[in-house]
This record gives structure tokens, sequence and C-alpha cells, in this order.
């Protein structure tokens, strides 16, 4: 006979006894039914929720499409400084659910610039699928995970590290901007670091992440036409990306959020070319920036009490947080080399310091 089990996720588990034959009896197969109708209406009395957290009814891995919400008749026409959706549209399939009805997918890109194909997550939180947000645009967080960032980026493969409910927290709390969260890998493989960058010889993952995903980002979503709508943050070699990416290209992103950061190219794979080396180097594109005087860029240092780094970002402030180049460095207390840590320092002042500097949405007055 078999007897049933409630797993620790609340899915059923058979064990498997001793072989019988002929048909189970009827009391014991009606019992059965029972407990599991009662399971699953138990678990859907909260929405639904409940029954996706405990995967009666998953449908991750299902595709989806985040249109939810269409300009209404009472509001027509864009916005100025709002870019709908470009086109074409992509392929999304559902990676995570959130406990508020928000969700994690992904897709798979093929860079018209670098050429490199790879895949990329994304979140839009609540307020994206607002009627009365319906012509607004969103401001863009893009998320770099740290160490190889390939095949997978760890921001957005799950909701755990809480980076999607610190933003929807803030938010609630007016500490943060509702940010679409863009998620792509930052490496080309497992094997090389690429330090974000065009390396000449290798995969132009400079190219991917400057130009390929903010593309992509304005194909499939509601995006600010000016750089004040467009941020980058990431961890370790992600954070050396996020804060090279926003000097490197002022004129497109505006802030940075970089923890437990790298501060110079070191990647292997340069080689020894310098002068390529030097285009992708924070020291010297911030002191390209100031003799330019402008734009204004805003790079906020996360680093934990316990992980070294600290002296390398607050000598980079010292020396370069000056004229265009706006410096914060955001302490964790015991916080360690990890995403958890630099989530935390997010939560206590990173997210509402470049909130204050980037364009938020704004709801259409006439639309409840």
């Amino acid at each position: 006979m078999q007897h049933d089990q409630l797993q620790g996720d609340g899915r059923l588990a058979v064990e498997e006894g001793p072989v019988t034959t002929g048909r189970p009896r009827p009391k014991r197969r009606l019992r059965r039914l029972l407990i599991v109708g009662g399971l699953a209406l138990a678990l859907t009395a909260g929405g639904g929720a409940a029954a996706y957290k405990f995967g009666l009814f998953s449908d991750i891995g299902d595709p989806m499409s985040f249109d939810k919400v269409k300009e209404t008749a009472a509001t027509p026409g864009v916005r100025p400084g709002v870019s709908m959706p470009t086109g074409p549209k992509a392929s999304f399939v559902r990676t995570s659910r959130l406990p508020d009805g928000t969700q994690i997918a992904k897709t798979t890109l093929t860079g018209a610039k670098s050429g490199f194909t790879g895949d990329v997550w994304v979140w839009v939180p609540k307020e994206y699928d607002d009627p009365k947000y319906a012509r607004s645009a969103f401001p863009v967080l893009i998320s770099l995970p740290g160490g190889r960032g390939y095949p997978k980026n760890y921001w957005g493969t799950g909701p755990g590290l809480g980076l999607q409910q610190a933003v929807t927290d803030g938010a609630k709390a007016g500490t943060s901007l509702p940010f679409i969260l863009v998620m792509p890998v930052i490496n080309a493989d497992t094997k090389h670091h690429f330090d974000g960058s065009d390396i000449p010889g290798q995969p132009r993952m400079g190219t991917w992440m400057a130009d390929d995903v903010p593309a992509f980002t304005k194909a499939n979503f509601r995006t600010f036409t000016s750089r004040d709508g467009w941020a980058i943050m990431g961890s370790s070699s992600g954070g050396f990306g996020a804060f090279k990416h926003v000097l490197k290209h002022p004129d497109r992103f505006k802030a940075a959020i970089a923890s437990g950061v790298d501060i110079v190219p070191d990647s292997p794979l340069w080689n020894g070319n310098k002068q390529a080396m030097d285009a992708n180097n924070p020291e010297k594109l911030a002191a390209k920036l100031i003799a330019a005087g402008g734009p204004e860029v805003y790079i906020n240092f996360q680093i934990g009490t316990a992980e070294s780094g600290r002296d390398k970002a607050e000598k980079f402030m010292k020396e370069y947080g000056r004229g265009p180049v706006h410096t914060r460095l955001q302490v964790i207390q015991d916080g360690e080399h990890n995403g958890k840590s630099y989530v935390r320092g997010m939560r206590e002042g990173s997210l509402e310091w470049i909130s204050k500097v980037m364009s938020a949405p704004t709801p259409d007055p006439g639309v409840r």
C-alpha cells in the first residue's frame, strides 16, 4: 500500500510500501481526496499566494507578459520625456512569484550591437501595473551580480536576497523610487572575468551592458528618455561594472550603487593592453569627467565592516569625488562580501540617496 505524507514545501509525497493488488478501498480513497481538497482550499483562501508558494498550482516556467495595463481613453497621447515600449517584444517565462503578486521573468537576448547572447531577468514593481501610471515612465536600475555572473544573475534567479522586497518596501515608505529591475548576465562564460568591458579579442560585454541591455529595456517597458531615469547597481565585479559604466557613459546613466567593489580593471584577459584598460578604468574616466566639467554623476559605494576594500573606496572618493563626480559611502555594520549585506545597506540609505537624484513616475490625476 502507499502512504501519503506532506513534504516541507507542502506538496504530497508518496512513500512506497508493500505492493498490493486490487482496487484501493473506496473509503480510504475518498478520505485522501478530501484531505488533498481541503489542503488546496486552505492554501488558496488567501488569494492563491500560499498555493503558489507550496507548489500546488505552480506556473513557474510558463510564458508571461508585462503588458498588463494599457493607455486609457481618458488620457491619450504620450507624455514628454516618456518612451513607450518600442518593440520588438521579448518572450518572457516566469521564474519567480513574490508574495505581493509581482513576478520575476527571464528572456534570452541577442545583442544587436555586441552580438552576444545571454539571459536577462526582469522585475517590475506593483505601481507599474497600476492604470494611473499607464502613461508614466519608470526609472530603471540595471542590477549586476558579482563573481562570474554567468549563466545566471543571482539578483534575478529568485527573491531570496531581498532586492525586490527592498525596492517594494522603500517605495511604500517613500525612501526609494519604484525601480524596474533589469538583471542581465555580466560575463560571457564561467571561466573568464570580462570586467563588464569590451576586451580586445573577447565577447563585447561592455557593449552588451551599455547598449544592448538598455535597448532591450526600452523595447519592452515604459522608460524615461533622459539619463535621469537610468541607474546601475552591482556587487563585487558587478559593482565595478556599475560605477565604471556610469563614469564612461554619463550621457546615458546618472547614478550607481557599487558594493564591495574593485576600483580598477583586473581581468587577466587584458594581457597588458594599457590603452584598452585605461578606456575602462574608473580613475581615468573620473579624471576625464572632472576635466570636462560634467555631466554630473552620483556614485554610492557600499562596504561592510567585515570585508576589506574600504580604504580603496575612500581613496577614490578623496581623489575623484569632486566637481561633477558626487560620491557617498554606505558603511554596513557587520556587513560581509555578499548580496544580503549589500541589500541591507541599500535599505539603510543607498536607495534613498540615489532615488533623490532620479526621475520618479507620475500618475495621471484623472485616473483612479
